[in-house]
């Protein structure tokens, strides 16, 4: 997400394993996904480097062999050890990491708690793995990421709409882990995953090259974390896609991509973000007004040129919240202490009583619960969660790639407000202020949008796949260097 930040992870080194013991670890060597979220932590809303339990390389610490191998296409003896899912992610902002993590706690759940079913061995291994830990060469997701901000975004814009979206469609193939991700091949065949779930297009594309190449047979799930489905997922070779809504089965279905692998569950998130809070003892414990509107405005991150005209916005609004008396404004910062002092300043010159400035914030999804109203960017899963916690949203800044599709999502649905500038910024509030009924519309249509129970979905879903006799569609695995077809016209406009 976008909100508040976590600190930089270490990357292996090149030539170096992800982890230092040779072989699939042991149980006990591999952290858990509860080891690594809590259910009940509540950090940060995740699509932006923010607050989260880190998981980095731990995910993928000692679980890969010392030096890689020749890659064999023969398939591996069976391992004897326990079932062990894999979840990956892709360092790329933490969105990606945050949505992993929600479907290991809720294999988890499964797991370990009969009252939501139950039916998964008890011996159940659940490995949340970043894939860029396993490259040739080091590779810093959030830096690559950052190179397509700034003056660069609309060339980003373009390839993100155009590329592989139209007639012309990628299906999947080996390719990924020739060029780059070899290590992951010799992972998967100590390992013998029961089932891979895949929340970033490269995890999914290594997963469904690791299969290929070491013949084994299990299946696998992509998990776009927006609400549109991007040319490079591979689309022929996945087992299923689990999408927000119906608007992206629209978008795979001519693609190729048969009804029975479309299943609509929502964008995973953390159960924190769907419990209910006691409004009034949130805002006790962090000293806010119980008698006021409050608003939230998640500024901080881990990267924060994407949050520079966010920022701008905020601070060209500070001089004009004389005017509310009703609204008390709460600004999350996150870790960036430098930008929570520089709006302490602002504050105190304009002499502003209605404005709290917050760092890190450990509950985060009590304190969105909490509030009446909230000032974000569009990332997938920073809008999911709020929809999960039942907040309306304003969508700020200009969007482009995957944040646009969102933007055009929420406010197509009557779910969401979008503003590019301060002057509409405060424009909306005021409007808000005045008409404070206005935002109940949000909320009611934003119940059609909001699925809390994703991750659960999902991770049950998986499950079914991996347990299932039925034999896998065989176009699945055929095996592709790379794979290129023909699909239907598009269903949607870019």
């Amino acid at each position: 997400m976008d909100t508040q930040e976590n600190p930089q992870k270490a990357v292996p080194e090149a030539g170096a394993a992800p982890g230092q013991d040779a072989g699939c670890a042991s149980p006990a060597d591999a952290p858990s996904a509860g080891a690594l979220a809590p259910a009940d932590a509540a950090l940060a809303p995740a699509d932006a480097p923010d607050a989260a339990p880190a998981t980095g390389p731990a995910g993928a610490a000692a679980l890969a062999p010392a030096a890689p191998e020749e890659l064999v296409a023969a398939p591996a003896e069976q391992d004897p050890a326990r079932p062990v899912v894999l979840v990956m992610h892709a360092s790329v902002g933490s969105g990606h990491r945050s949505a992993a993590e929600a479907v290991a706690q809720a294999f988890e759940l499964l797991r370990d708690d009969p009252a939501h079913g139950g039916g998964l061995p008890d011996d159940l291994d659940v490995r949340v793995l970043d894939i860029l830990d396993f490259g040739r060469v080091p590779i810093d997701g959030n830096a690559t990421a950052s190179m397509f901000t700034g003056v660069t975004r609309p060339f980003y814009d373009l390839t993100w709409r155009y590329t592989l979206t139209g007639r012309l469609l990628w299906g999947g193939g080996t390719i990924w882990v020739h060029a780059m991700f070899p290590r992951f091949a010799d992972y998967v065949r100590e390992c013998r995953p029961a089932a891979v779930v895949a929340t970033h297009i490269t995890a999914a594309n290594v997963a469904v090259g690791a299969r290929m190449l070491t013949g084994q047979d299990f299946p696998i799930v992509c998990v776009p974390t927006d609400y549109e489905v991007e040319g490079m997922w591979p689309h022929r070779k996945s087992d299923l896609f689990c999408v927000a809504n119906e608007y992206m089965a629209e978008t795979l279905r001519p693609r190729g991509v048969p009804e029975e692998r479309i299943l609509i569950t929502g964008i995973p998130t953390r159960p924190a973000f769907g419990e209910d809070y006691d409004r009034d003892a949130v805002r006790a414990s962090l000293g806010l007004p119980s008698d006021r509107r409050v608003v939230l405005a998640l500024a901080g991150a881990h990267l924060p040129r994407p949050y520079v005209h966010f920022r701008d916005a905020l601070d060209k609004l500070l001089p004009y919240l004389h005017s509310f008396e009703d609204m008390h404004l709460v600004v999350v910062a996150g870790k960036d202490a430098a930008y929570a002092d520089h709006v302490r300043r602002q504050c105190e010159d304009y002499g502003l009583a209605n404005v709290t400035v917050l760092e890190y914030v450990d509950a985060i999804a009590a304190l969105m619960a909490a509030s009446d109203l909230i000032i974000c960017k569009s990332g997938g899963l920073t809008v999911t969660e709020c929809l999960c916690a039942r907040v309306p949203m304003v969508l700020m800044g200009r969007a482009y790639g995957q944040e646009n599709a969102n933007v055009r999502m929420l406010t197509a649905s009557g779910a969401a407000l979008h503003v590019t500038t301060a002057r509409e910024l405060l424009d909306t509030l005021r409007h808000i202020d005045a008409h404070p009924a206005s935002t109940d519309a949000m909320l009611i249509n934003a119940s059609f949008l909001r699925k809390p129970a994703a991750a659960l979905d999902i991770a049950r879903a998986t499950w079914q796949l991996a347990e299932s006799d039925e034999p896998p569609d065989p176009r699945t695995r055929r095996k592709r260097l790379f794979d290129f077809y023909w699909g239907r016209k598009p269903a949607h406009i870019r």
